[in-house]
């Protein structure tokens, strides 16, 4: 059996293409399809520099992250065009006023059609950037779910984050039982091998635009 280990190597190569799906631009917001592999934001070697926002910037100088994928994750992305839709934007994601709604193929198959998982996470300091369930001192973390397909070994699920934890949706899943198929953090064996990149794609994004609050929707379809 193929067993993930704790801190497995970390090959950077990114795809180059295309260099940047856009998927809508105007006066205050650039949305972008991530692809999977590619940095939300530079990593700290010099090696690790590209990343979406790097790119952003070369067409865009003034884009400004908002918020991020992890760099296995695919899907949707908003970065801010000014100052204004900068504040605009990171007040939403912080008061919980955004919707974010993933795609993931799930290992096996849940007894349930669907459920919360309400774990508390924090940090697995000797193992970072894995992150563990801590009742103790974990930062509250809730996530929706919900059957949209079954297979013969595998589930594709759709995931409603209410807070937005870092792996928070992984480590969910992983509780559940159910891995996301191909996570390199938290998926071993079967699960592990089942795809050579993570099943977990941001399907859609809901948000009210910075310039007359007027709720706005974009989406992309899942590439697996």
């Amino acid at each position: 059996m193929t067993v993930a280990s704790p801190n497995p190597p970390f090959v950077y190569d990114p795809p180059q293409d295309p260099w940047l799906d856009i998927l809508h631009q105007d006066a205050d917001l650039l949305v972008l399809n991530k692809p999977s592999g590619l940095l939300s934001v530079p990593g700290k070697a010099p090696e690790h520099a590209d990343c979406i926002e790097k790119r952003a910037k070369a067409t865009f100088p003034e884009a400004r992250i908002v918020h991020r994928l992890d760099m296995d994750t695919s899907g949707v992305m908003v970065l801010a065009l000014n100052a204004a839709a900068h504040r605009h934007l990171g007040l939403q994601f912080e008061r919980r006023k955004t919707r974010k709604t993933y795609l993931a193929d799930i290992w096996g198959r849940p007894d349930s059609d669907g459920g919360d998982v309400n774990l508390p996470l924090r940090c697995d300091w000797p193992n970072r950037p894995r992150q563990m369930v801590c009742h103790e001192h974990g930062r509250s973390a809730l996530t929706r779910w919900a059957v949209v397909g079954r297979g013969a070994a595998s589930t594709r699920v759709q995931l409603m984050p209410h807070t937005g934890r870092s792996h928070q949706l992984r480590v969910h899943m992983k509780e559940l039982g159910h891995p996301i198929l191909g996570d390199r953090f938290y998926a071993d064996g079967d699960a592990l091998a089942a795809s050579d990149r993570l099943r977990l794609h941001a399907a859609e994004l809901v948000l009210h635009h910075p310039a007359n609050g007027l709720q706005v929707q974009f989406s992309v379809k899942c590439p697996f």
